[in-house]
C-alpha cells in the first residue's frame, strides 16, 4: 500500500513537475486514483473490525500529508482558488483566437438596432469608386482624342492585324467597371445632396425655434419699456407736485408778509391793484406750463431683419374706407392710421390690436407723421393737432406678451386676418392732445416737423412754419407769390408757376409733400415744380424742374432728393449740382413713396409696392398682389407705403394695412 501511494504521489507530482498545474489532465486522474485507494483502505479496516489494518490509514494519511506540505502544490492550489471562470476559459484559447472573438464580438443592443441601409451599393465600393483610375495628365490626353482619330486607328488596325478578342473583352470589361464606378459615384453625390438636405432641414428648424425666442425676447423687452416709461411718467408728475407744492408754500408766506399792515389805520381797500393781482386765488395752485416731451425707445427691434424679403407680418382690417395717411414709429412699434372714414386709430403693431381712437377733427385727416411718441394730424378741417401717444392708457398685458401662449399660436406675432377684433377701451386717448393748430383756411394736405420746428402745406396756397414749442405760427410762405417772383427776377417761366403737359386733375392736391431739416426745406405742389426753400429768409434759392405732373410725395437725405409724381415715375435728384441722377417710370401715378438706407418703395396705382433695391439695382414687387392669382382673390390698391429699417407697411384702398419685410 504505501508502495502504491509512492508510485501514485509520484505520478501526482514530482520534483520534475513542480511547474505543471494543478488542473492538467494527469494531474487531476492521479489525484482522483489516490483518493479511491486511500478511502478504500480506510474504509476497509473498518467494514472488517480488523484492527491490524489501521496502519494503512495512518500510512495514507502520513503520505497525503507529506504531498501537501510540497511547496509547488500549495502555490498550484492557491492559484487555483483565485482563478475566475473566465480565466479558465482564457487559458485554453490562443492569443489569435481571443482577439478574434473580441473584434467580431456585437452586443445585442447594437444588433437590435441596425439601421436601415437605403445605399445600393456596399461600403466597399463606395470606396473603390474614390480612388482615382489614372493621373489627371493621362485623362486630359484620352479627352484630347478626336472621335475621329480613333474611327482612324480602328481601321488601321482592322486592315493590318486580326481582331484580338482577349484585348477586346478587357477592355469591353474595362469600360464596363468605369460604367459601373461612375453610376456609384452619382450614388454617392445624391446622397451627399440626400445628407445636406436633412441638414438644411435641421438648422431650419433650429434657426425656427431660436426666432420664436426672438420674438419673446423682443416681447419682454417692449413691455419692460413701458414699465419703464410708466415709472418715468409716475416719476415726473411726483416732481411737478412737489415744485407746486413750493410755489404755492412760497406764494402763501409772501401772502402773509404782504398782510401784515404797517400802520393799524390802513384798510385793505387802498391795497393796489398790481399788489392785488399778484397773489394768487384761494382755490388756484400755480403751475408751469406743459411742454410736450420726446421719448426715445431705448432698444430697437430686429426680428423683421431675419426674414425673407416678401413676407407677410400681419394683415389688419384698420378702417371700413380708404386709407389716407398712415405712419409707424419704429417696426413692431406704435403705428397710427387715417381713412375717409373719418377716424384717426392708433395701433400696437407687435399685437396686432388697436389701442384706441384719436377724437378732436371735424374732418377726415389727410396727413400726419409720427415721431418717437409726438404724433401731427393735418386734416381737411384746416387744422393740425399734435398729441403725445406716451401718455395712452394701454397696458401691454393685454396682448399675448404676459398670456400662455397656447402649442397652436404663432409666437412670432404673425396675425391671423379672421382674429376678433379687439376693441379699445374707452377713453383710453382723452390724455393725449396736446394743442391745436389753426392758421390755415383751406384743408391740410401735406406736413413734417423735426424738432420743435413743423411746416404745413395747405389747399390755399400757402405753406406755414410753427414753432411747437410757444405753439405758434412764425412764418407764412406764399407759393404763387414766390412763383411770381422768381419768374420776375428770372425773366423766364423757369421758377414761376407752369402748367403740366396733362390736363389739370382736380383731385390732386396744391401742395402735395414737404419735409424740412433744420432751416431746408423741400415743396413739391401741383405745377410739377420742387422748390428748395431757406427759411431764414423765406426765399426759394432752388427750383427743379423735370416732373410733368403734380408731385405728390418726396424726401431727401444729405446727398439726394427723391419725388414721386402723378406723370408716374419717380426721380432721384443730386442735391449738389440740382441735377437728375436717375428716374424709373411707371405705368401709373405715384400716390405715396419713401426710402430707407436701402430700398425705395413706392404706391404706383397697383395692388402690390413697387420696390427698388438701391444696392443690388433691382426693382420687385411686394404684397397681397404678388400671390393674388394663386390664391383667386382680389386685392384693393395700395395708396400708402411707409419703410423704416426693412419693416414696410401699407395702406388699401378697402381700409385694410398690410405689414411686410422688405
Amino acid at each position: 500500500m504505501a508502495g502504491l501511494s509512492s508510485r501514485n504521489g509520484s505520478d501526482f507530482g514530482g520534483p520534475g513537475e513542480e511547474e505543471e498545474s494543478i488542473i492538467s489532465t494527469r494531474g487531476i486522474e492521479a489525484f482522483g486514483r489516490k483518493v479511491t485507494t486511500t478511502a478504500g483502505h480506510l474504509l476497509m479496516p473498518l467494514a472488517t473490525g480488523d484492527p491490524s489494518s489501521s496502519t494503512h490509514y495512518q500510512t495514507a494519511m502520513s503520505d497525503l500529508h507529506k504531498q501537501l506540505r510540497r511547496p509547488n502544490l500549495q502555490r498550484s492550489v492557491f492559484s487555483f482558488a483565485k482563478t475566475t471562470p473566465t480565466d479558465l476559459v482564457r487559458s485554453k484559447l490562443s492569443t489569435s483566437e481571443i482577439q478574434y472573438r473580441a473584434l467580431t464580438y456585437l452586443p445585442d443592443e447594437l444588433l437590435a438596432n441596425i439601421p436601415e441601409d437605403e445605399n445600393t451599393y456596399s461600403l466597399f465600393q463606395g470606396f473603390q469608386a474614390t480612388m482615382p483610375e489614372n493621373s489627371a495628365d493621362s485623362k486630359r490626353h484620352r479627352r484630347r482624342i478626336s472621335r475621329g482619330r480613333k474611327l482612324l486607328e480602328d481601321e488601321k488596325s482592322e486592315s493590318e492585324t486580326p481582331p484580338n478578342i482577349g484585348k477586346l473583352k478587357r477592355e469591353k470589361n474595362s469600360l464596363n467597371h468605369q460604367l459601373e464606378m461612375m453610376g456609384i459615384r452619382k450614388n454617392m453625390a445624391s446622397s451627399e445632396i440626400h445628407e445636406i438636405d436633412n441638414k438644411i432641414a435641421n438648422l431650419n428648424s433650429m434657426r425656427k425655434i431660436v426666432l420664436e425666442r426672438l420674438a419673446g425676447l423682443e416681447q419682454e423687452e417692449a413691455l419692460l419699456e413701458h414699465d419703464i416709461m410708466d415709472v418715468e411718467n409716475r416719476l415726473e408728475d411726483a416732481q411737478e407736485q412737489l415744485d407746486n407744492a413750493e410755489a404755492f408754500a412760497l406764494a402763501a408766506k409772501e401772502e402773509e408778509d404782504l398782510d401784515k399792515p404797517d400802520d393799524s389805520a390802513m384798510d385793505a381797500s387802498f391795497m393796489s391793484e398790481s399788489i392785488y393781482e399778484k397773489l394768487p386765488s384761494a382755490n388756484s395752485t400755480p403751475t408751469r406750463p406743459k411742454r410736450h416731451k420726446t421719448i426715445r425707445r431705448k432698444s430697437m427691434p430686429i426680428l423683421h431683419e431675419h426674414f425673407e424679403p416678401g413676407s407677410m407680418i400681419r394683415e389688419i382690417q384698420a378702417h371700413n374706407d380708404n386709407i389716407t395717411a398712415l405712419d409707424f414709429d419704429v417696426p413692431f412699434g406704435t403705428m397710427v392710421t387715417s381713412a375717409l372714414d373719418d377716424t384717426v386709430r392708433v395701433w400696437d403693431m407687435s399685437a396686432g390690436r388697436c389701442i384706441g381712437l384719436l377724437e378732436g377733427h371735424t374732418a377726415s385727416v389727410r396727413t400726419l407723421q409720427v415721431e418717437d411718441n409726438i404724433l401731427a394730424t393735418g386734416s381737411m378741417d384746416a387744422t393740425i393737432r399734435l398729441w403725445d401717444l406716451s401718455k395712452a392708457h394701454y397696458e401691454p398685458q393685454d396682448n399675448r406678451i404676459n398670456k400662455g401662449v397656447d402649442e397652436d399660436e404663432d409666437p412670432l406675432a404673425f396675425g391671423n386676418p379672421e382674429d376678433v377684433e379687439f376693441e379699445p377701451p374707452m377713453g383710453s386717448m382723452a390724455d393725449c392732445p396736446l394743442f391745436t393748430l389753426e392758421a390755415h383756411v383751406d384743408e391740410v394736405t401735406a406736413l413734417h416737423f423735426r424738432g420743435d420746428t413743423l411746416i404745413s402745406g395747405s389747399a390755399d396756397k400757402t405753406l406755414r412754419q410753427w414753432d411747437l414749442e410757444k405753439g405758434r405760427c412764425v412764418q407764412t410762405l406764399d407759393v404763387m407769390w414766390a412763383a411770381a417772383q422768381a419768374s420776375a427776377t428770372m425773366g423766364s417761366s423757369e421758377g414761376g408757376w407752369r402748367q403740366t403737359g396733362r390736363l389739370p386733375d382736380a383731385s390732386a392736391d396744391f401742395v402735395g409733400a414737404v419735409q424740412v431739416f433744420d432751416a431746408a426745406l423741400a415743396c413739391g405742389t401741383a405745377d410739377g415744380m420742387v422748390r428748395l426753400w431757406d427759411l431764414r429768409s423765406g426765399q426759394v434759392h432752388r427750383s427743379l424742374v423735370g416732373h410733368t405732373g403734380p408731385v405728390t410725395c418726396l424726401q431727401f437725405d444729405d446727398v439726394h432728393l427723391v419725388t414721386g409724381s402723378a406723370d408716374r415715375s419717380i426721380r432721384i435728384w443730386d442735391l449738389r449740382t440740382g441735377a437728375i441722377h436717375d428716374a424709373y417710370a411707371y405705368d401709373s401715378p405715384i400716390t405715396s413713396m419713401m426710402f430707407d438706407n436701402r430700398r425705395i418703395v413706392s404706391a404706383a396705382g397697383e395692388d402690390v409696392v413697387k420696390v427698388y433695391d438701391k444696392l443690388e439695382g433691382r426693382h420687385w414687387d411686394c404684397g397681397s398682389g404678388v400671390t393674388a392669382e394663386e390664391e383667386s382673390r382680389t386685392p384693393a390698391i395700395v395708396e400708402r407705403v411707409r419703410i423704416k429699417d426693412g419693416y414696410l407697411t401699407e395702406g388699401r384702398r378697402d381700409g385694410k394695412v398690410g405689414i411686410w419685410t422688405s
